[in-house]
């Protein structure tokens, strides 16, 4: 069996166990899963670990985030078609490839400028047109395409960005795990006017937010 064969099985097995254990219920992320490559997004050497459970380096003390990770985070984000999306940590580009097929648009801003550009190929080779990667500090936000109806941010921040919820629209959801990397609490703020409603929905291990 070729590693591609390989990946689509285990692909597969991931979509059952979700729709199964009812992990992941919200349909289009679903989809969206399915039509995104995880291969495309992790370095030649790791490709035939793409579909296993677990985060894979992706260089410069980065990782990609494991596949149920990534997909508990797209759920709570609540994504629409016609959405603009702010995701902050673009890492390989796998968690922009998925939001993709969900929002209109997605700004995804990464802090190193080696980790932007293979971003950068992997979301060109994979034929997204509705990605762009900006090399930045994802801290600051990019308030040239603000307000974002939902913002994302993909490392663990020490506390909840201020200006990004500047950034965040009229009854916009921004998803952020804050604390420490090895003990953050995943955050789901909604924004009503002036006021920021947060819920929390469990602890997760992140690389830090720099």
């Amino acid at each position: 069996m070729n590693i591609a064969s390989m990946s689509l099985t285990t692909k597969q097995q991931l979509y059952e166990f979700w729709k199964q254990s009812r992990t992941v219920t919200n349909e289009n992320a679903l989809s969206a899963f399915l039509q995104v490559s995880r291969e495309q997004f992790v370095q030649p050497n790791a490709r035939k670990l793409a579909y296993q459970d677990h985060p894979l380096p992706v260089g410069y003390g980065q990782t990609i985030s494991q596949p149920t990770t990534v997909m508990l985070m797209i759920e709570l984000l609540e994504v629409e078609e016609g959405h603009k999306v702010l995701e902050i940590g673009a890492g390989s580009g796998y968690n922009a490839a998925i939001l993709s097929k969900l929002a209109n648009f997605v700004y995804t801003l990464e802090y190193i400028p080696e980790l932007a550009a293979f971003a950068q190929n992997n979301i060109h080779d994979a034929g997204i047109v509705n990605v762009q990667v900006i090399q930045q500090d994802g801290k600051q936000g990019y308030e040239k395409a603000a307000p974002y109806k939902r913002i994302i941010v993909t490392a663990a921040a020490s506390v909840v960005p201020e200006k990004l919820l500047g950034q965040l629209a009229e009854d916009g959801i921004m998803v952020v795990p804050v604390g420490k990397p090895y003990g953050c609490e995943m955050l789901k703020i909604h924004r009503s006017g002036d006021e920021f409603k947060t819920s929390r929905h469990g602890m997760f291990s992140f690389v830090p937010l720099v």
